[in-house]
């Protein structure tokens, strides 16, 4: 609960004083923390579906949900209601439990990182980051890993504006890439 604790004794004053809030509660929050994975080649492979299922258990705690195509799509080899990806939603101490490790111990182990691009917040002020190999997340153990996968995660907060969201994810600790003069 490091990072509850950041936003709620640094991060609430300091957006209150820079943007005008007049209440705590009006300033913007987390919300949601989404991990995703499309299980894209693997759609016939039984192992690898239930590697990724195991592997999203593992790095969020929580068991993930099948995301099944809502149309068929011939050039894929898809058919609707066929399961392509999975999702793990979180929220309240778990999410913030969990972006907390996401800042302060994958990243860093992330291969060649340095920062996230500031195009990764969208303009509804939400952060997508995406991750080619999960072998970064430490509840991993490379020597154990079968299927090497990528995954998605979103962090939405509760403002839809680009420019609070991106102070209020600098103001956690969110390491954003500095731009490069040519």
């Amino acid at each position: 609960m490091r990072l509850k604790e950041k936003y709620e004794k640094n991060v609430i004053s300091v957006m209150q004083e820079k943007f005008g809030y007049k209440n705590k509660l009006a300033v913007p929050r987390l919300e949601k923390a989404m991990v995703n994975v499309g299980i894209g080649k693997g759609l016939k492979d039984a192992k690898f579906i239930e590697a990724v299922k195991q592997t999203l258990t593992k790095i969020t705690g929580q068991k993930p949900i099948a995301r099944q195509a809502r149309k068929s799509i011939a050039g894929f080899k898809i058919r609707a209601g066929q399961t392509v990806g999975f999702l793990v939603t979180l929220r309240g101490g778990q999410m913030y439990d969990f972006v907390d490790k996401l800042i302060n111990i994958v990243l860093p182990r992330t291969r060649d990182f340095r920062g996230i691009p500031l195009k990764s917040v969208d303009g509804s002020g939400n952060l997508s980051i995406g991750f080619e190999e999960h072998l970064a997340f430490p509840e991993i153990e490379p020597d154990r890993v079968e299927v090497i996968h990528g995954l998605e995660v979103t962090i939405v907060t509760s403002t839809r504006n680009r420019e609070r969201s991106l102070e209020l994810l600098k103001l956690l600790g969110v390491p954003f890439r500095e731009k490069i003069k040519d």
